[in-house]
C-alpha cells in the first residue's frame, strides 16, 4: 500500500498519529500546502495570515522537512489550493490512502470537501484526532452536544474520568529507497506576498518555529530554568520571555502536542517538584481542549455575531475607532501598549488579550468578530478554537457565566504597577 500524509496543523514527527499510521505503508510521501486563501483578505478586511504568523509557519515547515528527511520521507511543498495539486500527486505515486489530522471548523472543512471531490473515490481518507489532551473517544459525555457550557464542569469530569494516553514516539525510519528530492521548495515571505522584516528587540516572543525549537523551549522551561515551578505565580506577566511557557505558538502549528507537554510536566513533578504551579500548566492545556470541544459542539456559531448564546447586543462598526485600537491610540495606555506590542511583534500576553478584547467589545461596543479576525491575522500563536472562543468569552456571547467587563485602569495597576510594560511599548514615562 502506498500512503501520503497531508500535513496541516500537525507539523511534527513526535506524537503524530497520522504519521505513524502513514508510515505503515510500503511507500510513504508527505505534502504541505501554503494555501493562497490563507494569505488573502478575509471578510473583515484583514489578511487571514499576516507576516508574523507566515514567518513562523515557514520556519516550522522547514524544520518538518528536515525531520522527515531523517525518516526518509520526502515532503512536497506547494503554494496552491490542495485540490489543484493533490490529484496529480496521488496518481503519480499510486497513493491508496491519505492520512491527516482531523479538523472540523469552517475553512478546514471546505478545503477537505473540495479535495475529496477532486480525487479518485478509490483513495481512502484516514483522519486522526491527536490535537487533544483528552481523547474525544474517551471523554465522559455521550456526545459533543453534552459537553458542559461551564469550563469547571468539563474540567472536573474529564480529570476524574479520562486517562491521558501515552506519547507516541517518532516512527521507524523508512528504507533509504523511499526518499527522493521532490524539486519543490519552501516559499519565502516575499513569495507569499509579504516584505521581509526584522524582529523587535522588545519582543516577549523572539522564538522561531519548528518541532526542534518547541522541544528546546519545553526543555528550557522545565529543566534548564525550572520556571515551570513558578508558572502560576508568573503567568500574568507582561515583559520578557520567561513569565509564561510561550508554548502556544508551537501548539497552534502542531510542532508539539499537548500530550508531550503533559508527560514532561508529570516527569518534572516526579523528579523535581509538584505544586499548584506545575498543575496550572496542565490546567491551561485543559482550557485549550475545552475550546476545541466548544467548537465541536457549536460549530458555525462560534463565528456568528450572537455567539453560542444567541445574545443580542448593540454592536457597532467604526473604522476610525478600529484604527485607533489597532495602532494604540485609545484613551487607555494599558490597551495601547498591548496593541502596539501586537502590531510590532505578533505577540501579546494572555492578560493583555483579555483586556484589549474586553475594551473593544464592552467599552467601545464594536463588533467582536472584527477584533477576533484581527487577532487571527496577527497572532503568531493563532488557534481557531482558542481565538474565537476566547473572543466570545470576553465579549459576553460565549462561555463566561458572569459576563465580566474588565476595569482597565485597575488591571494596569495590578499587573503593571510600576508602568514597566507601558513604558516599554509607549516609549515614554507614564508616572
Amino acid at each position: 500500500m502506498n500512503t501520503l500524509i497531508w500535513f496541516r496543523n500537525n507539523l511534527r514527527t513526535t506524537d503524530n498519529l497520522s504519521l505513524q499510521k502513514a508510515c505503515k505503508g510500503d511507500k510513504t510521501i508527505a505534502v504541505y500546502f501554503f494555501d493562497p486563501r490563507q494569505f488573502s483578505l478575509g471578510e473583515f478586511g484583514f489578511k487571514k495570515t499576516e507576516k508574523y504568523r507566515a514567518q513562523f509557519l515557514i520556519e516550522s515547515v522547514a524544520n518538518l522537512k528536515t525531520n522527515l528527511k531523517e525518516l526518509n520521507i520526502p515532503l512536497y511543498l506547494f503554494v496552491a489550493k490542495p485540490q489543484e495539486k493533490l490529484s496529480d500527486l496521488l496518481v503519480k505515486h499510486k497513493i491508496d490512502a491519505i492520512y491527516l489530522q482531523a479538523e472540523w471548523t469552517r475553512d478546514e472543512n471546505t478545503v477537505l470537501e473540495n479535495v475529496k471531490t477532486s480525487v479518485s473515490k478509490n483513495v481512502k481518507f484516514v483522519e486522526s484526532c491527536d490535537q487533544f489532551l483528552f481523547d474525544p473517544d474517551y471523554i465522559p459525555f455521550s456526545s459533543f452536544n453534552e459537553v458542559p457550557d461551564i469550563f469547571t464542569n468539563f474540567r472536573k469530569q474529564c480529570e476524574k474520568n479520562v486517562s491521558i494516553r501515552e506519547e507516541i514516539g517518532v516512527p521507524k525510519k523508512k528504507p533509504s529507497e523511499n526518499y527522493f528530492e521532490t524539486e519543490t521548495h519552501i516559499p519565502s515571505l516575499i513569495e507569499l506576498g509579504f516584505e521581509t522584516f526584522s524582529g523587535d528587540s522588545r519582543s516577549a516572543f523572539p522564538f522561531k518555529g519548528g518541532e526542534e525549537n518547541a522541544l528546546e523551549r519545553l526543555n528550557y522551561y522545565c529543566w534548564e530554568s525550572k520556571r515551570l515551578a513558578t508558572y502560576k505565580k508568573t503567568r500574568n506577566g507582561l515583559v520578557g520571555i520567561d513569565y509564561s511557557s510561550k508554548l502556544s505558538a508551537w501548539l497552534a502549528n502542531g510542532c508539539i502536542s499537548p500530550v508531550t507537554i503533559y508527560w514532561e510536566v508529570k516527569r518534572f513533578e516526579k523528579e523535581i517538584r509538584k505544586n499548584q504551579d506545575t498543575y496550572w500548566l496542565i490546567f491551561e492545556l485543559v482550557w485549550r481542549d475545552y475550546f476545541k470541544y466548544v467548537s465541536l459542539k457549536y460549530k458555525q456559531k462560534i463565528f456568528q455575531l450572537g455567539g453560542i448564546l444567541n445574545k443580542k447586543y448593540t454592536w457597532n462598526v467604526n473604522q476610525e475607532i478600529l484604527g485607533s485600537w489597532i495602532n494604540g491610540r485609545t484613551k487607555e495606555p494599558f490597551v495601547n501598549a498591548n496593541m502596539i506590542e501586537l502590531l510590532k511583534t505578533g505577540w501579546m500576553s494572555n492578560r493583555g488579550r483579555q483586556n484589549v478584547a474586553s475594551f473593544w467589545s464592552k467599552e467601545l461596543q464594536q463588533d467582536w468578530r472584527i477584533g477576533a479576525a484581527y487577532f487571527e491575522s496577527m497572532l503568531i500563536d493563532y488557534d481557531v478554537h482558542s481565538n474565537w472562543c476566547n473572543w466570545m468569552y470576553n465579549s459576553g456571547v460565549g462561555n463566561d457565566p458572569r459576563d465580566r467587563k474588565f476595569n482597565i485602569g485597575r488591571q494596569a495597576a495590578m499587573y503593571d504597577s510600576k508602568g514597566k510594560f507601558q513604558k516599554l511599548w509607549l516609549q515614554e514615562p507614564l508616572f
